[in-house]
C-alpha cells in the first residue's frame, strides 16, 4: 500500500491511497499526519486505520505529477517539529565513493581514511542480533521541515555553496507518540541533496555540506522495506539524459540493519518528543559526483524504484552569492 498527498481540483490537500495500480482519495482525513495520529490513538496499524475510512474518487497520480499537484507524502503542521536527518557509509560499496573523495596515501593502516575506518566498523558491528545494539553509524542533520521540498519542487543551493548534487536514498518516516514511542509510518524515495565539493575539501565539513534542502516521496510505502531495493537515479539536462545509474538499498545491500540505524537515532531523548515527525535517510553508494558530473542550474533529478510508485523528480537551482557576511544585531 502506498500513501500520498495531493492538491485536489479545489486546491485543497487530500490524502490518496494506492493499492496496485488504483489510487483513490481517502475520505474523512485531512492529512497523512492526522491519519497517523488517529492510528496511534486507536492502537491500530496504519493499514487497519485506512480500511476504516471510505475511499472516494479515483485519481491519476502520474497526471497530477505533471501538473505539479503532488505534495510531500507527510508533513507536520509546524515545520519546526519535523526533522530531516540521515546516516552515511551504511551501504555496501558506499565506502569506495566516500574514500575517493577523502583519499590519502594508503601505504599502511595508519593512513587509511576515517571514512574507510567508519565503513569497516559498520561491516564488523552494524548488523547485531535482534534486540542487541550494534556499532553506531555516521549521522548527520539536514534541517527541519522548512528544508523539506515537495516532489516536483526546486532543490535550491545557497549562494555560498560549492556544489549541489543528488543522493538517491530510501528514507524511513516516523511519528513520535505521546509517550515518546517512535512509530515507523513507512518508507519513501528520497533525494538527500548535498554539497560534495565542500565535503571533499575536508571531511569535517560534512556537517556544513549536509545543511541543504531535501525531497522525499511522492508516495509512502506502508509496511516492511523489501530486503533488496534496486532503483535508478537519472539526471536530465535540456531534456536529455545526462547521467544514469542504478542504486541499491534495503538491508540485503547494507552494512547496517535498519533496527540498528533506528536505535542510534532514537536513543536520544531529543528525538523522542511527542508529536514530532522524523524523516531519516539511510544512505547511498551512488551519486553522479563520483562519476565527475557537476550539476547545473535547471538540471532535473529523477529517482525511481519498483514498488515506490511515481518517481521522485526535482529541479536543481542555485541562489546568487550574497555580498558580505551574515549580520547579527545586538539587543
Amino acid at each position: 500500500m502506498l500513501i500520498s498527498q495531493i492538491l485536489d481540483d479545489a486546491g485543497k490537500r487530500a490524502v490518496v491511497v494506492r493499492n496496485g495500480s488504483e489510487a483513490s482519495v481517502l475520505k474523512g482525513v485531512a492529512s497523512t499526519y492526522e491519519l497517523v495520529q488517529e492510528a496511534i490513538a486507536k492502537g491500530q496499524s496504519l493499514t487497519e486505520c485506512i480500511r476504516g475510512h471510505e475511499l472516494g474518487a479515483a485519481v491519476d497520480l502520474e497526471q497530477l505529477a505533471s501538473e505539479g499537484r503532488l505534495l510531500l507524502p507527510i508533513d507536520h503542521p509546524d515545520a519546526a517539529h519535523m526533522h530531516l536527518t540521515g546516516t552515511g557509509l551504511t551501504h555496501l560499496g558506499s565506502a569506495a565513493t566516500r574514500d575517493a573523495m577523502h583519499a590519502k596515501a594508503k601505504n599502511d593502516d595508519a593512513n587509511v581514511t576515517d571514512s574507510m575506518k567508519m565503513f569497516q566498523l559498520g561491516l564488523e558491528g552494524g548488523r547485531p542480533q535482534p534486540g542487541h545494539v550494534g556499532v553506531q553509524p555516521e549521522w548527520f542533520y539536514k534541517g527541519n521541515g522548512s528544508c523539506a521540498v515537495a516532489p516536483g519542487g526546486d532543490l535550491v543551493s545557497p549562494g555560498f555553496c560549492e556544489d549541489g548534487g543528488e543522493e538517491p536514498e530510501i528514507a524511513g518516516v516516523y511519528v513520535i507518540a505521546e509517550d515518546g514511542t517512535p512509530f515507523r509510518v513507512g518508507f519513501a524515495l528520497a533525494n538527500e541533496f548535498s554539497d560534495h565539493v565542500m565535503e571533499r575539501q575536508n571531511y569535517l565539513y560534512l556537517a556544513h555540506s549536509k545543511l541543504r534542502p531535501a525531497s522525499f516521496g511522492p508516495e509512502l510505502m506502508v509496511g516492511s522495506l523489501p530486503e533488496k531495493v534496486e532503483g535508478t537515479s537519472r539526471i536530465y539536462r535540456d531534456g536529455a539524459v545526462l547521467w544514469e545509474k542504478p542504486f541499491l538499498s534495503g538491508e540485503g545491500n547494507m552494512s547496517h540493519t535498519l533496527a540498528n540505524l533506528e536505535h542510534h537515532h532514537f536513543k536520544y531523548d531529543v528525538f523522542r518528543q511527542p508529536g514530532d515527525l522524523h524523516v531519516h535517510m539511510f544512505g547511498t553508494a551512488t551519486l553522479s559526483f563520483a562519476d565527475g558530473i557537476g550539476c547545473r542550474e535547471g538540471d532535473e533529478v529523477e529517482i525511481s524504484a519498483p514498488g515506490f510508485g511515481v518517481p521522485l523528480k526535482n529541479r536543481l537551482a542555485f541562489k546568487a552569492a550574497e555580498a558580505g557576511a551574515a549580520q547579527v544585531k545586538v539587543l
